[in-house]
C-alpha cells in the first residue's frame, strides 16, 4: 500500500520561510511524477509544482520565483522550500504522487496547513 505523508506546515509571517516535506513509499518514488498541490478555503485545488523522476521542475505562474520543488529519491522524500511567503500562500497543501503509466494508480497525501499570517 502506498502511503504519502506531509509534514513541516505551521504558522509563518508573510515575507517568512518554511519547507514542506513528502515521504513516499520506496515502491513507487524512484519512478513517478510528484507534484505538491493546494487548497484555500472556498478555491479549487491547484497545482504549485511539479517535478519528474529525472529532476525537471515546473511551476505555477503565481509562486514561481519563491518556491523550490526538489526530490530526494534515496530518501523517497520530495520537499517544498516556500520563500517570501505572501498571505495568498495559505492553504493546505498536498502531496500527490501519480503512477498511471506504471499501475494505473494516483496517490494523495493527508495535507498539511500553512498559514501565513501577522
Amino acid at each position: 500500500q502506498v502511503q504519502l505523508v506531509e509534514s513541516g506546515g505551521g504558522l509563518v509571517q508573510p515575507g517568512g520561510s518554511l519547507r514542506l516535506s513528502c515521504v513516499t513509499s520506496g515502491s513507487i518514488f524512484s519512478i513517478a511524477p510528484m507534484s505538491w498541490y493546494r487548497q484555500a478555503p472556498g478555491k479549487q485545488r491547484e497545482l504549485v509544482a511539479f517535478i519528474t523522476r529525472g529532476g525537471s521542475t515546473n511551476y505555477a505562474d503565481s509562486v514561481k520565483g519563491r518556491f523550490t520543488i526538489s526530490r530526494d529519491n534515496a530518501k523517497n522524500t520530495m520537499y517544498l522550500q516556500m520563500n517570501s511567503l505572501k498571505p495568498e500562500d495559505t492553504a493546505v497543501y498536498y502531496c500527490y504522487a501519480d503512477a498511471k503509466t506504471f499501475n494505473g494508480m494516483t496517490y494523495w497525501g493527508k495535507g498539511t496547513l500553512v498559514t501565513i499570517s501577522s
